[in-house]
């Protein structure tokens, strides 16, 4: 199985995935010229840029005739494009956006394990996995190909942005997909770590649930009597220690008792291990959504949600070899 991965992998190393390579960490846009009439490329390119909703404000007409000057605005086959070419309805054009200012997150990424393949980073809460919305440079993905130089660095997962703890990311473009398939395939086994009030599980209770969640809605909901289309296994749960469930109680407003829970998701549903907290024991300290929907500009990075991947499990797509990393101790931004 291996070979043949390997084989695979080797068949499509060359295969080029856009015009424009990635960049300081950012890959570049694709857009399509709609249905109509024929648009000189300025106006579209200016169209995407003025109207995009974070804007950097230095992102002016003159700045999207330097990307044209520079030879930045292609078509798929790398054709560069001047300001005054005309664009075809369903033409695909390929620039690089300018991202907005972002509030740094104060949390440092820290590397678990590396070779010639992978990169295994704990990664903190406040950052998401990629690039999405208004969270651009202050992702992992951007903040550790920056600090690589690795243009290639590519997540195989993801963990949601206030999720924090163990992401797998492959060093070169032919190993992706290896990776990717991995956890697609849910042959990964994963552990979580997670910090709420005390609710009394028994050890080994599995979670079944039929959650859903529609496009545009931040918080996911369950849905009653329906088949169960999400699995976790409750491995543990233990009290926190007096000195370290008083510092918490304090800075997250608490009064109720706390208590560490080993969870074991089988399936991967989007904020599985949320919601099913919520609905079997306690609400994850922290949390933003879930139970309640706590507005963005409220965010305060003292407190973020206690909700930690510390294990992840499988066999090696390339060697065939087990790989095992592990997470121990306190959150770092704790």
């Amino acid at each position: 199985m291996a070979a043949n991965l390997l084989h695979s992998m080797a068949r499509k190393k060359n295969h080029k995935t856009g015009p424009l390579p990635p960049r300081n960490g950012l890959g570049a846009t694709r857009a399509r010229v709609p249905d109509g009439e024929s648009i000189p490329a300025v106006d579209f390119i200016w169209h995407l840029v003025s109207t995009q909703r974070h804007r950097h404000p230095d992102d002016t007409v003159d700045a999207v005739l330097q990307r044209f000057a520079e030879g930045g605005v292609v078509k798929r086959d790398g054709t560069a494009l001047t300001a005054e070419t005309l664009l075809a309805p369903g033409t695909d054009v390929y620039f690089y956006r300018r991202p907005a200012p972002e509030l740094p997150v104060p949390f440092a990424i820290t590397t678990v394990f590396e070779d010639d393949d992978i990169l295994v980073v704990d990664k903190p809460p406040f950052l998401a996995t990629m690039p999405r919305a208004s969270h651009i440079t202050e992702t992992a993905t951007v903040r550790l190909r920056r600090a690589t130089g690795n243009e290639e660095l590519t997540p195989a997962h993801r963990l949601d942005r206030a999720t924090s703890g163990l992401l797998l990311l492959t060093k070169r473009r032919g190993l992706r997909g290896a990776y990717q398939e991995l956890f697609a395939r849910r042959e990964v086994r994963k552990e979580y770590e997670v910090i709420a009030p005390l609710h009394d599980v028994p050890p080994a209770t599995p979670w079944h649930h039929h959650l859903t969640k529609q496009p545009g809605e931040p918080a996911a909901r369950v849905v009653p009597d329906a088949e169960p289309n999400s699995r976790t296994v409750v491995a543990g749960v233990s009290r926190l220690p007096r000195t370290a469930e008083a510092e918490l109680q304090a800075r997250y407003g608490v009064s109720s008792p706390l208590a560490r829970y080993a969870l074991q998701p089988e399936t991967g549903r989007t904020h599985q291990l949320r919601v099913q907290m919520m609905q079997e024991a306690a609400p994850i300290l922290g949390d933003r959504i879930y139970p309640k929907l706590l507005p963005a500009h409220g965010e305060d990075f003292s407190t973020p949600m206690l909700l930690r991947c510390t294990l992840l499990g499988f066999t090696d797509p390339l060697t065939g070899a087990p790989r095992e990393f592990r997470l121990s101790g306190n959150w770092p931004s704790l």
